[in-house]
């Protein structure tokens, strides 16, 4: 949690996070370091050299649902991934309303997207080249207790305009997209270094993972680490980066959060049936 001249960056995460759960899921951000230090400005690029690679799922993925006849959904109909932004903006903003399009960054959406999602269940963080959203206003707020400084009550509220977002959100309209436009998020995925894996799989996983996230009853205690804040409780400090993202949101956004993802991955496995 960033306390200085970077807290502007790790709100982006959290903006990115909210806007991915309009987009199939939630997610993260507490920045410790970009996942690739050497790449331009712009570029979604990563290998699968140093991530872990997909964990199995035994739901099938809408690929493979398509060769059977059972999605609805044919590559013919679809652009190519590097000419997609302008039809994936306009189905995100139908699906999310129109506020969705002035937080969306507008280039290489299903990359970023892609990108963001399969680094969840790490702890790395990611680098703010792969933001598929724009950071939300004011910096993070910490107040001070007998035990120690703790996040301000006032900071979940810079999150309000995401959650409208994901309040308004259908999750079966949502998914309806989703497998529509599979074909695209398989090739993003292909492209950041799983030739042979699932995308499919890797949202499960980090489904599972977020929804794993645990619900605080007091507001966690924090503690400076060079330019960040940590948690003092290494347990907390342990967590997923998309865990650790839920927790920031505060226990209101954090249950309006879940409630959602609960509703996507339900309508993601029926149809997967």
């Amino acid at each position: 949690m960033n306390k200085t001249n970077k807290t502007k960056a790790a709100g982006s995460w959290i903006a990115a996070a909210v806007i991915l759960v309009v987009v199939i899921v939630a997610g993260v951000f507490l920045v410790r370091r970009a996942l690739h230090p050497g790449s331009a400005p712009g570029q979604v690029a990563t290998s699968a050299e140093t991530a872990n690679p997909a964990s199995p799922s035994s739901s099938p993925h809408p690929a493979a649902l398509a060769q059977a006849g059972i999605a609805a959904a044919s590559t013919a109909m679809l652009p190519a991934l590097n000419d997609s932004d302008d039809e994936v903006a306009a189905a995100l903003t139908a699906l999310a309303g129109g506020e969705l399009r002035s937080l969306l960054v507008p280039r290489q959406i299903i990359a970023r997207i892609v990108a963001t999602i399969d680094a969840l269940p790490r702890h790395a963080g990611l680098g703010p080249t792969v933001l598929p959203a724009q950071p939300p206003k004011g910096a993070f707020l910490t107040s001070d207790t007998d035990g120690g400084k703790i996040m301000a009550a006032e900071n979940p509220a810079r999150y309000a305009p995401y959650m409208t977002l994901v309040e308004n959100t259908d999750a079966q309209a949502l998914v309806d997209w989703y497998v529509r436009d599979y074909a695209l998020f398989q090739e993003a995925y292909r492209q950041l270094g799983y030739p042979k894996a699932s995308f499919n799989d890797r949202l499960l996983v980090v489904l599972d993972d977020l929804l794993a996230a645990p619900e605080l009853a007091q507001p966690a205690v924090l503690q400076p680490s060079k330019a960040y804040y940590v948690y003092a409780d290494p347990a907390l400090e342990s967590l997923s980066t998309g865990q650790k993202l839920l927790l920031r949101l505060g226990p209101a956004n954090e249950a309006k959060v879940k409630a959602k993802l609960r509703l996507i991955r339900a309508a993601l496995v029926a149809r997967n049936k």
